[in-house]
């Protein structure tokens, strides 16, 4: 019984350290969004892609496009926003960030405020750790209509 109650002692002692490092995890997710959105706001695509994993593996989904390896995604943004009329301002709300297994999934809100139009949608982002911190390996973004 005695072995018992220490057991369930050290499992309610370590708790708190869990919850801990979830949120500082979480915290550090968060903060790998918002480097992303205030490199894309000096207009540092570059930047931005610091965010996500640099491996063949990355995967970026939109619309009915798949775009994979970390280069041919930069790639992507490069030809898609070549100029920062293009580019807007970034905003991100309505983030989700939870836990999955050893992964983390953010879910939110992203909207482009440029002169002539503000195109906005929702994503699901993947995140896993690296040897560079947490970072984006699959990203599903929708435009609304």
């Amino acid at each position: 019984m005695r072995v018992v109650s220490l057991l369930l002692l050290s499992l309610l002692n370590a708790a708190p350290a869990a919850a801990q490092r979830g949120d500082d995890n979480a915290a550090a997710v968060r903060a790998v969004l918002e480097a992303q959105a205030a490199a894309w706001n000096r207009g540092d695509i570059d930047g931005y892609m610091d965010g996500y994993a640099r491996e063949e593996t990355t995967t970026f989904i939109s619309g009915d496009s798949v775009t994979r390896g970390w280069k041919t995604v930069l790639d992507r943004y490069k030809r898609s926003y070549d100029t920062r009329e293009k580019m807007g301002t970034l905003a991100f709300s309505e983030l989700d960030i939870r836990p999955l297994g050893e992964f983390y999934i953010v879910t939110g809100r992203w909207q482009l405020t440029r002169a002539g139009d503000m195109p906005r949608g929702r994503f699901t982002l993947l995140l896993k750790r690296t040897p560079a911190g947490w970072r984006v390996f699959h990203d599903h973004t929708s435009s609304a209509p």
